[in-house]
């Protein structure tokens, strides 16, 4: 009879072992790509509160500074621009879209990859004046686009079965969003900006890879739609877990577009209202430039900006309907503070194209934005004066 009872219990244990291994699959000779199973879907809580944060930060108003920008006299113009104005907060490169940081880092996993570019010769005095000055600090971090980590770390870079690193249409090298040593080498950059006294963290491409060969990448790990939103979306948990043990409010940039496409949505792996639930903070870029003819009714988003983004962010409100507010993120989208040249019929941005789109947040029902110039330049023109 135990012999039975013992020989059931040895079944039983070899029927959920099997069972497991199917739900569960692991990748053969990739040990060190994240299995979605393994990712620990508990509250991000650990002592930071959503509530506290919507009510204790500044409704931010802010610009993208760059690196370079930040380390030369023109970021005195910047601090007295932001003084003057309703500005009061800056998106700064901590790392760029290559994947160099902006300054001499001191960790020994951004020291390994030689990414230090110390276009800002002493970080801690700019955040001191930069803190002097009462202005909230966000620290931009691009994620998986990263040139200089794929390069110093091969095994980590993204490419085709063919062994073809894969890259964006400028030639910039990605790595693999799969892979814990690629959320680890993140987490410790932001976790470091932590230290320094940067009031948030910005995530940009965070993302799965579009364009040129982005359709060849091989993952090592199961990369359908809905796998790579619960990748992006258990990174975004994992870094935010991380931040807020030290108090540090986690905010990622994310496609305007998919805020109602479904098919971007899935395809990238971002989906708007899952990281809008997951997030601190989500900003959309609703560029009037960046939508197609026709978008929204308009024969040319980029000549309308107050309506483009109205209706952008009247699109934010209507998916976002159902999320308690308790939990949804704050929504901070991105205005185009740059011209278009390259698209027919565009319009000069200038300080009325500016306020028009600031009036349309405002309209929409949302208080916070951001101001993009790649070369971080702005004026007053648009903003209104203190």
């Amino acid at each position: 009879m135990k012999r039975l009872i013992s020989a059931g219990i040895i079944a039983l244990f070899l029927i959920l072992c099997f069972t497991y291994s199917i739900k569960c699959p692991k990748v053969v000779g990739d040990p060190k790509v994240t299995e979605l199973a393994d990712i620990s879907d508990e509250s991000s809580s650990n002592g930071f509160s959503l509530a506290k944060y919507k009510e204790n930060h500044p409704k931010v108003r802010g610009i993208y500074v760059t690196g370079p920008t930040a380390g030369t006299e023109r970021m005195d113009d910047i601090i007295k621009l932001i003084n003057d104005t309703e500005l009061n907060a800056i998106v700064l490169d901590v790392k760029d879209d290559n994947g160099n940081i902006s300054f001499n880092m001191d960790n020994p996993d951004v020291i390994e990859t030689g990414a230090c570019i110390p276009y800002i010769h002493d970080i801690k005095a700019l955040m001191k004046k930069l803190k002097d000055n009462n202005i909230y600090v966000i620290g931009r971090i691009p994620c998986f686009k990263d040139p200089i980590l794929a390069s110093a770390k091969p095994e980590l870079g993204l490419r085709t079965l063919e062994g073809d690193a894969v890259t964006d249409a400028g030639g910039n090298a990605w790595v693999n969003p799969c892979k814990q040593e690629v959320w680890d080498y993140i987490i410790s950059i932001a976790q470091t900006c932590g230290e320094l006294g940067f009031d948030e963290i910005q995530l940009d491409y965070v993302r799965f890879p579009v364009g040129v060969n982005a359709d060849k990448a091989y993952y090592g790990s199961p990369s359908d739609d809905e796998s790579r939103q619960k990748y992006i979306n258990d990174f975004v948990i994992k870094i935010s877990d991380t931040l807020h043990k030290d108090g540090v409010p986690v905010t990622a940039d994310v496609f305007g577009t998919i805020i109602k496409s479904s098919l971007d949505s899935r395809h990238i792996g971002q989906d708007y209202k899952q990281l809008a639930s997951s997030l601190d903070c989500i900003c959309p870029m609703v560029y009037p430039s960046h939508y197609a003819s026709g978008e929204f009714g308009l024969e040319t988003p980029d000549a309308n900006p107050h309506d483009t983004i109205f209706y952008a962010l009247d699109g934010s409100k209507k998916v976002l309907a159902d999320v308690p507010e308790s939990e949804c993120a704050v929504i901070r989208p991105w205005l185009q503070a740059f011209t278009a040249t390259w698209v027919e019929g565009y319009l000069e941005y200038d300080g009325d194209a500016i306020r028009k789109q600031i009036d349309a947040v405002y309209e929409s029902g949302y208080e916070e934005w951001i101001l993009w110039n790649s070369k971080s330049n702005y004026s007053s023109d648009g903003l209104a004066i203190k």
